[in-house]
Order: C-alpha cells, then structure tokens, then sequence
C-alpha cells in the first residue's frame, strides 16, 4: 500500500506524537502502514538534547531540510542550520544531537533496491 495522496496542507494540522528523550516530537505526513517509510517533520524544543538516544543507525534511506532552527551533532561537533539538507544511506552512523534554541526537520524515509 503507498503513501496517501495529499495536496499543499499546514503541517500543523497533522498529529504532534512526541518521542524520547523529551522535547522530541514528530508530525508524520505521509506513511506507509506497518514500515519506516515515512515523511514526517521532526521537532525539536529548544534545549532537546537527544544522548540518551545514542548514535542513529537504520535500514532505510533518509533525506533531511532543515526548515528552521538547528541542531548540533555531538559526535561530529558540528552546528546544522536552516536550509541544509542530508543524505543518509542505510547503515550510517548520525547524532546523536543538541539543540539549544529548537528545530524544525523535514524527512522522507524509503527503500531503495540497489543497482
């Protein structure tokens, strides 16, 4: 079953789940029931320090705006901001992440067959 058709909509409108650690939440738009593929808008509240969590490794593809805010990489100590994007392959290491004055996150999640 695909993702459901959905034109220009406020992301707002859309159900705020928060996650672990506190401050976290996500606003999924689209989904694919019963998988990770998914496109969602990541929230996090200002001072969300997600190293309780530790470093991110997934299965699936990840492409990532940053839309507003940023957050830093604590293992890389490095700063995102607005308007950077990412590309992450399945089986990278990512974050775990700090964000001292909040962020906004676009992301789609997919499967991809390799070539």
């Amino acid at each position: 079953m695909p993702k459901q058709e959905l034109e220009f909509t406020d992301f707002h409108k859309f159900e705020k789940e928060e996650l672990n650690p506190k401050g976290l939440a996500q606003r999924v738009i689209a989904q694919i029931p019963g998988t990770e593929v998914a496109t969602r808008i990541l929230e996090f509240e200002p001072g969300t320090d997600t190293s309780p969590n530790g470093v991110q490794i997934h299965d699936f593809w990840e492409e990532l705006c940053i839309i507003e805010g940023s957050i830093i990489d604590l293992e890389l100590n490095e700063e995102f901001t607005a308007g950077m994007v990412a590309c992450r392959p399945p089986g990278m290491k990512h974050g775990p992440w700090k964000s001292p004055n909040g962020c906004k996150i676009f992301e789609v999640r997919y499967y991809a067959k390799e070539s």
